[in-house]
């Protein structure tokens, strides 16, 4: 029989833009299971009510990301090692300060590499690519599926799916399928992007990509209304400028 499941990747503290996933994903009743591929949270200001909507299910397996790390990092004080600076830092240090303690246990259990098998095919679920110590590298922008074979010739995966670069990645080389299904929370339109599989019992992998449009009003306002910390920065390179058509 044919296995389906949906990748989700990078949601980012963005609430309404899940809901709309899930709500989309639950029409769906041959879906048997939800990989998310880390960034939980961070850059949004949704922190406890996206954790709140994926801990409740039990459908959603989930891999550590770069901002999951370094938030759980200031909440363990430990240096978060923020890629963009004193703003980045400063946002990450409000969202931690924000995180509902109930959830602490949670993040702290989630793994950065998840291995499964589906259908006969070894999937491997990364948030981004590893180095030999197990951090992220950094984001290559001109992604190909020779680099990305360079990256993972020694992992024995038939399928790896990963996030991070906040576009869809759809590469394919003799023996490896490489997909990122692009940020769910992070667009510049208010679409939700996401990622169903079909892995058939044959060995075929059918890949669709998603745009689910959503009411973003609201969540982009609220950046203003909290005085979340990097706002403008945040809200122009992640969303845009979309606010701008609420002002």
């Amino acid at each position: 029989m044919n296995c389906k499941v949906a990748l989700i990747a990078d949601i980012h503290g963005n609430s309404a833009a899940l809901k709309a996933v899930l709500d989309d994903i639950d029409k769906d009743e041959q879906i048997e299971h939800i990989y998310c591929l880390g960034d939980l949270i961070g850059i949004g200001h949704e922190t406890n009510e996206v954790l709140e909507l994926l801990i409740s299910r039990k459908d959603i397996s989930f891999v550590m990301g770069n901002h999951d790390e370094a938030i759980l990092k200031i909440l363990q004080g430990k240096e978060p090692g923020s890629a963009g600076g004193d703003e980045e830092r400063e946002h990450q240090e409000w969202v931690a300060s924000g995180l509902d303690a109930k959830f602490f246990p949670q993040l702290q259990n989630i793994s950065k590499k998840q291995f499964e098998k589906i259908n006969g095919k070894d999937f491997l679920f990364v948030h981004y690519h590893l180095d030999k110590k197990d951090e992220f590298l950094p984001i290559d922008n001109e992604p190909t599926t020779k680099r990305l074979e360079e990256i993972y010739n020694t992992y024995g995966a038939d399928v790896i799916c990963f996030g991070h670069h906040h576009i869809i990645h759809h590469f394919k080389s003799e023996n490896k399928l490489y997909l990122n299904p692009s940020s769910l929370g992070c667009n510049y339109k208010p679409f939700a992007p996401y990622a169903k599989l079909n892995i058939g019992d044959t060995g075929q992998i059918d890949v669709s990509f998603f745009e689910v449009p959503y009411d973003n009003k609201d969540f982009l306002l609220s950046y203003e209304k909290l005085n979340v910390p990097d706002k403008d920065n945040i809200l122009k390179v992640f969303h845009g400028n979309q606010h701008l058509r609420f002002i």
